[in-house]
């Protein structure tokens, strides 16, 4: 794990890469979320499911800033505080959970895949992202992904088995990084095979950029095992009061 002054801009750009993903999911929703200035950014109508009202870019950023504007009147409302330094609990939050952002360095060597190892692709339109959703986070999982996020900056992973998905992931690139999120494996596959899968996608779309995101338990140490270095905590907020 990094513990020197280098840890502080690889985590500002892995925080600025994660909230970069979230305003893509927010505007495919309908949404307008916002930056105020270079070290927050926000929405003040509810976001999507699993997605955060607002995300601290900057360890300086007062909770005051952050509370002002987001809706904390209805239900669900949270703050992903990027440093991991924000006191939210005298204004009605609870922690959610704590996590780790993580950092790879581009042109990495990925471990290379088994020959018997989910074949991977890119989802290319509205019915293979349903498909993928569903493996994602079952059947009753539908809708949280847009197909106006399909392309572009986003990538939408699969790695199929037998003709099913059994692996993926999301890769968004922006503020100079490719930030990989939602990684999952079922059915037989495991995480350092989704690992070595989506990386390997990864690189032959964007070798030039490192990877980041965030973990936490089991899924840091597999992010670890598969080159990933730990920059710096993260904490998310929910609003319970």
């Amino acid at each position: 794990m990094i513990t020197d002054g280098t840890s502080t801009p690889l985590r500002r750009l892995a925080a600025l890469n994660n909230a970069g993903w979230c305003d893509a999911v927010c505007r495919a929703h309908g949404l307008s979320p916002r930056y105020e200035g270079e070290d927050l950014w926000l929405s003040t109508v509810r976001t999507p499911p699993l997605y955060p009202d607002a995300v601290t870019l900057d360890a300086s950023v007062p909770a005051e800033s952050v509370l002002r504007s987001v809706d904390t009147g209805s239900p669900g409302c949270s703050v992903k505080d990027g440093f991991a330094v924000l006191d939210l609990s005298q204004d009605g939050f609870e922690v959610l959970f704590e996590a780790q952002w993580i950092h790879r360095p581009a042109g990495a060597p990925v471990t290379a895949a088994a020959r018997s190892a989910p074949q991977w692709s890119q989802v290319r339109d509205a019915a293979e992202l349903a498909a993928w959703e569903a493996a994602w986070g079952g059947e009753g999982a539908t809708g949280l992904f847009r197909p106006s996020l399909l392309g572009g900056d986003t990538a939408f992973l699969a790695g199929r088995a037998g003709g099913r998905i059994v692996a993926g992931a999301v890769a968004h690139t922006c503020a100079g990084a490719v930030g990989v999120s939602n990684l999952f494996a079922r059915d037989g596959a495991g995480a350092d095979e989704a690992w070595s899968g989506a990386l390997t996608a990864v690189a032959a779309r964007r070798p030039d950029l490192p990877v980041v995101g965030y973990e936490h338990g089991e899924d840091l140490d597999a992010a670890l095992r598969n080159g990933f270095t730990a920059v710096g905590p993260l904490r998310v907020w929910l609003h319970t009061a």
